[in-house]
């Protein structure tokens, strides 16, 4: 006899819908609290989708405080700081639509896309837009205007630090610029500003390797190991990304310089004054202006390839040094082999005599001794020849017939020395 069970409103939904059970793993997580959905808000959830024949996913699509799963690229925020004419933070940490900033700038998804900060880019670049300019240098993403800068904001990486100060130096240059400078363009300071900011962690960066690889290479001096070969290998390879960092930024700088078009659109106070463009051949304040930085990049490239010299010819004597040492050891193994062979020859001999075979030498009462004189000097003869041979083959000259390749003279009108 079967008894009917009474099975809970979930369970049956379930059975139902399993669609709807699978969603339920798929919750999304809200954006400012890290935390499920409350159980009353899925409860109501849950009747909507079975009263419209939904699924759990596409309500959650609907909802703006969470993260749509095939959101469009329209309605994804970009984190920004802005700082006004004067100087003063307008928006802090505020979020900024990529469509609301596309249109407000005169600017493109693909522009914005240099500057988004969720993207690791290694590439510098500084862009000549309508109205503004674009600045993405190191740990700098930047959006200059005639009367603002809007500073994209990367924190929660290992560039964090090193914005944050620049922010308070950003705002306290915008503030002399309002003040004691206001001859000077706005866009002009902000330009500056960021450009001493990266000069200057470069530098500092610079500083930071010198002193550890000049460590590292007087240790080299002393004693060559193991662990100062794998640290030498690791200041290498950070040497290395450090030049090709500031070689794109230098390279960038150089291309900024030879487009004369450009350098005349970054006088954005004076379009927005005049409405016009300043001529082509009519931007010698922007263009000393980087020059100015332009050679003290190319300084510290020029700094760097040094230190990245120094160690690669450390590199080749440690590895001068090191098969010297290897040569050494082969040698002492060919001797020691030649010593061998005149031990092994003896050994024939003594094994010969050592067979049960009457030979009549055993009533003489020399034989012994002369057998192992004989064997001896066999063994010591065979081992000085080796030795000796060795010997010759060590010594390498640049020399032709036995004498030395200096000794040779070409006469004049021969193209062959005379002894070819």
């Amino acid at each position: 006899m079967l008894f009917p069970i009474k099975l809970p409103k979930s369970c049956c939904l379930s059975l139902l819908k399993p669609r709807v059970t699978a969603s339920l793993f798929r919750l999304p997580i809200a954006r400012f609290h890290s935390r499920l959905l409350p159980p009353r808000q899925l409860d109501s959830e849950l009747d909507s989708i079975q009263k419209k024949g939904c699924s759990y996913h596409d309500l959650v699509e609907n909802r703006g405080e969470w993260f749509p799963r095939n959101a469009s690229k329209n309605q994804l925020l970009m984190n920004c700081t802005e700082f006004d004419f004067q100087g003063n933070v307008r928006v802090i940490c505020g979020d900024f639509k990529k469509m609301d900033l596309c249109k407000q700038n005169g600017l493109l998804p693909r522009d914005l896309r240099k500057l988004n900060t969720s993207i690791n880019s290694i590439v510098p670049v500084i862009l000549v837009r309508e109205g503004s300019i674009l600045v993405n240098l190191l740990h700098i993403r930047a959006l200059i205007k005639a009367d603002s800068v809007l500073l994209f904001d990367v924190f929660g990486s290992h560039h964090s630090h090193s914005q944050s100060q620049f922010i308070y130096e950003l705002q306290g240059r915008l503030k002399q610029s309002a003040s004691d400078f206001g001859f000077l363009p706005y866009e002009m300071m902000a330009l500056e500003t960021i450009l001493i900011s990266v000069v200057n962690t470069l530098d500092s960066e610079l500083q930071v390797l010198q002193n550890l690889v000049s460590d590292l290479l007087a240790d080299f001096e002393l004693d060559i190991n193991q662990d100062r070969l794998r640290t030498l290998l690791i200041f290498s390879r950070r040497l290395s990304g450090f030049l090709k960092k500031t070689t794109l930024i230098r390279d960038v700088l150089d291309e900024l310089l030879e487009q004369d078009q450009d350098l005349a659109g970054m006088y954005l106070t004076e379009r927005l004054q005049t409405g016009k463009t300043r001529d082509h051949d009519k931007h010698d304040e922007i263009e000393l202006l980087l020059e100015t930085y332009y050679k003290q990049v190319d300084e510290i490239v020029q700094q760097t390839d040094n230190l990245v010299g120094n160690i690669r010819s450390t590199e080749e004597i440690c590895n001068i040094m090191l098969d010297a040492n290897r040569n050494s050891l082969m040698l002492l193994g060919l001797k020691l082999s030649a010593v061998t062979l005149g031990l092994g020859f003896g050994a024939i001999i003594a094994g010969i005599y050592g067979m049960n075979l009457p030979n009549g030498f055993e009533e003489s009462p020399v034989a012994f001794y002369s057998t192992v004189g004989l064997i001896f000097s066999m063994a010591a003869v065979l081992s000085a020849v080796g030795i000796l041979k060795i010997r010759s083959l060590k010594r390498i000259q640049m020399a032709f017939d036995s004498r030395p390749l200096s000794s040779f003279t070409i006469e004049p009108g021969k193209l062959r020395p005379p002894y070819l």
